[in-house]
Order: C-alpha cells, then structure tokens, then sequence
C-alpha cells in the first residue's frame, strides 16, 4: 500500500469523527454568515465563500440534508449546481437520465 493510499484513508477516517464533523459544520454555518460582508469586495468572492460554507454544512448535518431534499423536492432545478459541486450521486443519476432521454428523442 503506498503512502498515498494510507493518508487518504486516514483523511476520510478523520471525517466521520463526530467532534469534526461538528466543527466542519460549525465552520460552514460560519462561512454562510460571513457571505454577506465578503459580497461586497469586488470579484466572486461572496459565491465563493457561500458554496463553500453550503458544502461543509450539507455534508455535515443531517438537519441540513432534510431540509436541502425537501427544497429540491418543491423546486427541482434550483440546486442542481449545488449537487454538482457536492459531487452527489443523485447528480450523476439526473445527468444520466437526462443524457438518456435525448438520446431516445
């Protein structure tokens, strides 16, 4: 096993670590309310900071996740650039079917 192999395991191991999932989480929820102050220097740097404070809280709460499936669910289009960047398998599925779709006609 190369050493490559062992740290990114002990990187994911890391992750389900209660205490630092709920520092993730906490450190997301601070990332989103930092947006507004960063919005208004010139550049994307607001997006930025939201998309990145919106990662860390979906993957890290279990709260968040419900309430993110129940919005998709009354607006389907709306977060398809969030799963994009949460690289979700619910993404990947949509895309497929999609592709399939305009394939058949």
């Amino acid at each position: 096993m190369t050493w490559r192999v062992t740290l990114q395991r002990k990187w994911c191991a890391l992750g389900h670590d209660p205490r630092i999932r709920v520092l993730l989480c906490g450190l997301g929820w601070l990332l989103i309310a930092l947006t507004p102050l960063v919005g208004p220097l010139p550049g994307p740097g607001g997006i930025i900071v939201f998309a990145a404070g919106l990662g860390l809280v979906l993957r890290n709460s279990a709260w968040a996740k419900r309430r993110y499936v129940r919005f998709k669910r009354r607006h389907p289009g709306w977060g398809d650039w969030a799963d994009w960047g949460l690289r979700r398998a619910s993404a990947r599925r949509r895309i497929e079917i999609c592709r399939e779709r305009r394939r058949r006609g």
